[in-house]
């Protein structure tokens, strides 16, 4: 084999090295949590490998990991029948229903005439027969269970299939649905890196396996991911989601892979079928060959024989649950040997052999000291109550997210009050209701919202409409940490090495109070944080310098405006052509801008009233950041018509068929309609082909639009 560190290897040879290394890289980190390189030499390796593959496509393959992120569903998902049924699993909520289920599956370990052997599921719903067995039960054999986390996740199928040459390859990802049919989703399963595209023959080899079989497990989000995830919603102006489960079962069904991929989604494996059927070796044999084979598998699984171990596992996981950086709701307690699970069987709808311990939510009752206010770094102000400190599930609880305003009314709260307090899958304790009865005496003071921002003491507002009262400055210290890293993310500022590191050492020295104050570190200043040399500070130092010319819709991002992301900063910046045009613009003028309605209008005027956004506009001006644009002329020659586009184009991205037409004074649309002008279709056209055919409206291939967008010009 090859240098993989010598460019000179042969196309062919060194891609499949790169193929490897990065294959190991991404089980280091996303499966072992062990990295050994930076995400810098990482994408170093993965840029390499893109461009061997441009140059050479030939030698292109679908497990390739730059093939992680492919083309979105033609329409929609797929249904698709399971191999076998994927069941749900029946609960147990006290040590009293976990016992008389151990006790039940010990009976019943032996033999039983006519009670179906094999993996069919097996009718037998009659609860007083089994009570007969247990009860006439003389002897039984030693029972073993493997206990494992029970995940707050979404579950799903993976089937692998043979390649050429050995091994495996990732054929189909589908989500349990409800447990018949389920969806494919395979576009969206590549995004997750922790799930293998390419199983090697060697791997194979050591788990004694054919190349075809499918693996089940649960998809999660991971906490830091969800908290991620629902700032970036409100910075849009949605409403926060629910709770990880939910956000990962819909991020998996969003038709947008790229989305998919940007949400951290991770999948652990704890099933593994050959041929339609389990492993012979049992569960904790198939948890490990599934390690081998590559699959994150969850360390917290432990084998148990008694009551009393099953229930230590349990009660150390409810301590544990929440350091563990991702959500669970139970145990799993699992036969562990097949052929025992064979004997016990099924019912219609679980496996005999297998239950969840549910943990039920807990709650306390306290007083309510005092309600403060914290600043998000969203600029979200939420009201938390102080409590008397209260013990609930293991841990001291004394503050309680109140959500908002509408909140604490709804509630009918007052400081003073005693409260239920529970904490259950949330990542912080909640106040579920107001305790007013002849022990807990109502409070007397009512909470009023400030009017001016905690930690900066700005003026906060609240837009009609919505719940949430906001600190709108983007130097408001409680913002700064995620302002810096927003402003030197790629996609807006661009400056490379702006990371999480350098930002928290720089907010440590103090030597930045304001994105601004950027363009004022020095080399020395650099050279002197902790892990830089005079050529990293210098990098940085250039990376910070250039981005000066970055332009006024990067500008635009950087300041964080709510609701202004990539695509209306540019439709802002090529409207009014400098910040200072921008800053004096009226309502009027801008909701005549494409895409600005009266929400967004109000969050930018919102943002340029604040007296520290123009302190901030002014001192970027004087550090010589550019905040212009080419004022563009707008072409109306596609003025009045509609496009919808559908399948793939030869050679134009969707993206950029959509800003061609839109440039040239066109709209675009998600859906054919009888006031669609055109559909636009390329290879693998789904219904939207079909739907104009119906409704006769014109289609275009990409030569038809390309000759309709070189008409003759019209521009206002």
């Amino acid at each position: 084999m090859g240098d993989p560190t010598n460019p000179s290897s042969g196309p062919a040879q060194r891609a499949e090295e790169l193929r490897a290394e990065l294959r190991r890289h991404e089980h280091l980190y996303y499966v072992l949590d062990a990295p050994e390189i930076t995400d810098a030499a990482y994408d170093a390796l993965m840029n390499e490998l893109k461009r061997i593959e441009a140059a050479h496509p030939e030698l292109l393959t679908p497990g390739s990991p730059t093939q992680r992120v492919g083309g979105k569903p033609a329409e929609g998902f797929q249904k698709v029948r399971h191999s076998r049924p994927m069941l749900s699993l029946d609960n147990a909520y006290s040590a009293e229903e976990l016992a008389a289920w151990d006790r039940r599956v010990r009976a019943l370990a032996g033999p039983r005439p006519g009670a179906g052997f094999g993996s069919e599921i097996v009718e037998m719903e009659d609860e007083q027969a089994w009570d007969e067995i247990r009860r006439e039960s003389v002897s039984s054999l030693p029972v073993e269970y493997m206990a494992e986390l029970k995940l707050d996740g979404l579950s799903v199928a993976l089937h692998y299939e043979a390649i050429e040459g050995g091994g495996a390859r990732l054929a189909r990802g589908i989500t349990r649905g409800d447990g018949q049919t389920g969806e494919d989703v395979t576009s969206n399963i590549r995004t997750i890196r922790s799930v293998p595209l390419t199983i090697s023959a060697d791997c194979l080899k050591k788990a004694s396996l054919p190349p075809t079989f499918e693996v089940r497990g649960e998809v999660v989000m991971p906490e830091a991911a969800f908290l991620r995830l629902n700032e970036e919603r409100e910075q849009q102006g949605l409403p926060p989601a629910v709770n990880p489960r939910n956000a990962a079962a819909g991020t998996l069904r969003t038709l947008e892979p790229g989305i998919v991929a940007n949400r951290r989604l991770v999948f652990f494996a704890y099933f593994l079928l050959v041929n339609g059927d389990y492993l012979e070796q049992g569960q904790r044999a198939t948890l490990d060959t599934l390690a081998v084979l590559g699959f994150r598998v969850n360390p917290h699984r432990k084998l148990v024989a008694s009551l009393e171990e099953m229930t230590q596992f349990i009660d150390q996981a409810e301590t544990e649950r929440a350091t563990l950086g991702y959500e669970i709701d139970g145990v799993v307690l699992k036969v562990d040997s097949h052929a025992t699970q064979l004997r016990l069987g099924y019912t219609g709808r679980a496996p005999r052999w297998a239950i969840a311990y549910k943990f039920t939510a807990k709650s306390g009752i306290t007083q309510v000291r005092e309600i403060t206010v914290q600043v998000g770094r969203t600029g979200k102000l939420t009201p938390v109550a102080e409590l008397a400190p209260v013990f609930i599930g293991g841990t001291t609880v004394s503050r309680a997210t109140l959500h908002n305003a509408d909140f604490i009314e709804r509630l009918g709260l007052l400081v003073g009050d005693w409260v239920r307090v529970e904490r259950g899958g949330d990542v912080i304790p909640k106040v579920v209701e107001v305790i007013a009865d002849a022990g807990h005496p109502r409070g007397t003071q009512a909470f009023q919202f400030p009017t001016q921002c905690p930690e900066c003491q700005s003026e906060v507002v609240r837009t009609e409409g919505e719940v949430d009262y906001r600190c709108v400055n983007a130097d408001c210290p409680a913002k700064l940490r995620e302002s810096l890293l927003h402003f030197g993310r790629r996609e807006v500022m661009n400056i490379e090495g702006l990371g999480e590191a350098v930002v928290q050492q720089l907010l440590d020295r103090g030597l930045v109070h304001s994105v601004a104050d950027l363009y004022a570190l020095t080399t020395e200043q650099l050279a002197a944080l902790d892990r830089f040399a005079e050529k990293s500070a210098h990098s940085l130092f250039e990376e910070i310098k250039k981005s000066k010319r970055a332009g006024l819709a990067r500008v635009l991002m950087g300041l964080g405006i709510r609701f202004v992301g990539e695509r209306t900063a540019e439709l802002l910046a090529r409207e009014f052509g400098s910040i200072g045009v921008l800053e004096r613009a009226t309502t009027e003028e801008l909701e005549r801008v494409e895409e600005v309605g009266p929400r967004i209008s109000q969050a930018i005027l919102e943002f340029f009233a604040q007296p520290a956004n123009q302190a901030l506009i002014e001192s970027l001006a004087t550090a010589g950041v550019d905040m212009t644009a080419e004022k563009k002329r707008r072409s109306s020659q596609l003025a009045g018509l509609t496009f919808v586009l559908t399948g793939t184009l030869p050679t134009l991205t969707r993206d950029e068929a959509k800003r061609r037409i839109e440039a040239a004074g066109g709209k675009t649309a998600g859906s054919v309609s009888k006031k669609t002008s055109y559909v636009v279709a390329g290879e693998e056209a789904g219904s939207k082909l079909d739907k104009a055919l119906e409704l006769k409206v014109p289609v275009l291939d990409e030569a038809a639009l390309l000759a309709l967008l070189a008409g003759p010009m019209a521009e206002e």
